[in-house]
């Protein structure tokens, strides 16, 4: 087969939008605008179906390096599902979802990296291994070789990276950037919700605990979840996160879940003003311990979340006038 990198130049991509989405729960009221890239074996057998929504299938030249690291996969082969220009992820994991054919389904981000190459094999393990498993993630590291940069935002930022688990653990760690799931189970559950536009793991991984699905990280499953590499681009990503963080807390507050930043037990729903005080009490912790890639992402958060709510609030008004105006 030829390598994936060399195929992206030159195979053609389809449209998204006449793919249906039978399955979703919450299905975004209009199709995806966005196109697909589909690699399938030679013989068209694939037990696992690899699915990455991107934006632009660049991202830096981060997406590039996965699929390099993609085709050093050893094991079981696999069909690849890109799906690129939609800006609703839920909408575009759900698009590659329903091409998918293989038994297991595997969400990656384009900015994900994939040091081993017995990742899929180590995930493939765990769900045949364990019927009572319905989602499986592996271990966020920071690479040897990451950026100064870099290396400080995956070292100050929550979720970032953790200690690698020594035994199967049930864990809210278990993320999109390298998660595995049956794809029969996923789409039983009813897919990704598109109505969000953040906070789309903690749904999902609801969902499947509500299921009776346990929702695990691996160990000795290892990726780096790679946060952008520049000052402006981090900031804009966080500014971006806080403004759809808003838009979920104004419409549909029942889907703002709870992410803790360890294993174990939590509480699902917290009320908004504690997150607001918990909110406060996070960005003076981090001024007094000298966080500032932190600090400054929790402030830009923060800013994009009440451009965001103001926002929301004045399209509310607007609707409002224009019913009274009827």
């Amino acid at each position: 087969m030829q390598h994936l990198e060399q195929r992206l130049e030159t195979d053609v991509w389809r449209p998204a939008a006449p793919i249906s989405r039978s399955f979703v729960r919450h299905l975004h009221p209009t199709p995806s605008p966005g196109s697909v890239w589909h690699v399938r074996p030679e013989d068209g057998r694939a037990p696992i179906s690899v699915v990455v929504p991107t934006v632009d299938a660049r991202r830096g030249g981060y997406f590039l390096q996965l699929l390099r690291q993609i085709d050093a996969q050893r094991g079981q082969p696999y069909e690849l599902i890109v799906v690129k220009g939609d800006p609703r992820q839920g909408r575009a994991i759900n698009v590659g979802a329903e091409l998918a054919r293989g038994r297991y389904l595997l969400i990656l981000d384009d900015d994900t990296s994939l040091p081993d190459p017995e990742t899929f094999e180590k995930l493939v393990a765990v769900l045949e291994g364990h019927a009572a498993i319905g989602m499986v993630g592996g271990n966020n590291l920071i690479p040897s070789d990451a950026a100064s940069f870099v290396r400080r935002a995956m070292e100050e930022i929550p979720r970032r990276s953790w200690s690698p688990v020594q035994a199967l653990t049930d864990s809210d760690l278990a993320e999109h950037p390298c998660l595995m799931m049956r794809t029969a189970e996923f789409k039983a559950v009813g897919g990704e919700n598109e109505l969000i536009p953040r906070g789309l793991d903690p749904y999902l991984r609801q969902a499947f605990r509500e299921a009776g699905l346990r929702v695990v990280v691996a160990p000795g499953v290892v990726y780096h979840h790679l946060p952008p590499d520049s000052w402006l681009k981090l900031l804009g990503q966080y500014f971006r996160n806080g403004r759809q963080a808003a838009f979920v807390n104004r419409h549909y507050p029942q889907w703002v879940i709870e992410t803790p930043s360890d294993h174990g037990a939590f509480a699902l729903q917290v009320p908004f003003r504690r997150r607001l005080l918990r909110y406060v009490g996070s960005l003076t912790d981090s001024l007094c311990a000298g966080q500032w890639v932190w600090l400054s992402c929790q402030l830009w958060y923060l800013t994009g979340f009440a451009w965001g709510w103001i926002e929301e609030a004045s399209r509310t008004f607007d609707r409002r006038a224009c019913d009274y105006e009827r």
